[in-house]
């Protein structure tokens, strides 16, 4: 009996390519229902994570500072998020959502109707090993 073949990172890499982009496009969709841009929706879905001071919003996100800046105040307007003073530096601005600004992120994601029938189609132990492996691949390790 003959192994199935094994794929390389390459062929790794280009299916990754192919799914982030089915993901952004479905993602950009479901922001622009709400009216928010896809870099709107992304610093959202950063912060449902929990509070972000403004530096670490804009290197998660990869943008400029001052960008940043710029999508918060346009969040900010919309009391989707509000910012705060750091308990332990009040130089340092954090980022926390806003209940409402919760439940439009949760409206982006129910609204990710591609990306929900895909994964709908994954049995319970292949979620499972997806989320595994995507958390092997894609964060560090524990305690590093």
């Amino acid at each position: 009996m003959t192994e199935a073949p094994r794929a390389d990172t390459a062929q790794l890499m280009e299916l990754l390519s192919v799914s982030l982009g089915v993901y952004y496009g479905d993602f950009t969709v479901a922001a622009a229902s709400e009216n928010l841009t896809a870099s709107q929706g992304k610093a959202l879905t950063v912060l449902r994570r929990g509070p972000a001071a403004m530096r670490a919003l804009a290197e998660t996100l990869t943008c400029d500072a001052s960008n940043m800046t710029g999508i918060i105040d346009r969040l900010e307007k919309r009391g989707l998020v509000r910012r705060e003073a750091d308990a332990s530096d009040r130089r340092v601005k954090n980022v926390i959502l806003t209940p409402e600004g919760e439940r439009v992120t949760d409206a982006i994601r129910a609204k990710m109707r591609t990306t929900q029938a895909g994964l709908d189609r994954l049995g319970s132990q292949d979620r499972d090993t997806l989320h595994t492996l995507l958390e092997q691949v894609f964060l560090p390790p524990s305690g590093a």
